[in-house]
C-alpha cells in the first residue's frame, strides 16, 4: 500500500529528507484523537439530526405565529370599523337632537 503525502506533509521513505521541524497542524486529527474524536463527530451528527428534525416544528411555530398576528390585525380592523360606525350613528343622533331642540325653541 503506497501512501501519498499532502502539501503540508510530503511523504518520503528517507528519514534524512523528512523535515524535522514539521509539526501536525491544529486542523489535522492527531494520533491522540484531540478534537476529532468519533464521539465528537457522532454527537455533532446527532445534534445536526436533532436540528433537522426540529425544522418542521420551527416552521409550524412561525406559521402559527404569523396566523395569530394576522388574526389579531383583523380583529383590530373590525374593532376600528365598528367604532367608526358607532361614531357616525352617534353624530346622526346628536344632529337629530339639535334639530328637535331647535324646533322646540322655535314653536
Amino acid at each position: 500500500m503506497t501512501t501519498l503525502g499532502t502539501i503540508d506533509r510530503p511523504h518520503t521513505h528517507e528519514p534524512q529528507k523528512q523535515v524535522p521541524t514539521m509539526k501536525p497542524s491544529a486542523h489535522e486529527p492527531s494520533v491522540s484523537g484531540a478534537p476529532y474524536t468519533t464521539i465528537g463527530a457522532k454527537a455533532s451528527r446527532q445534534n445536526r439530526t436533532r436540528e433537522m428534525q426540529l425544522i418542521p416544528e420551527a416552521l409550524a411555530r412561525a406559521h402559527m405565529q404569523a396566523r395569530l398576528q394576522e388574526a389579531e390585525s383583523e380583529r383590530r380592523a373590525l374593532r376600528v370599523a365598528a367604532a367608526r360606525r358607532m361614531q357616525r350613528r352617534a353624530e346622526r343622533a346628536s344632529l337629530r337632537a339639535r334639530r328637535a331642540l331647535a324646533m322646540a325653541v322655535m314653536q
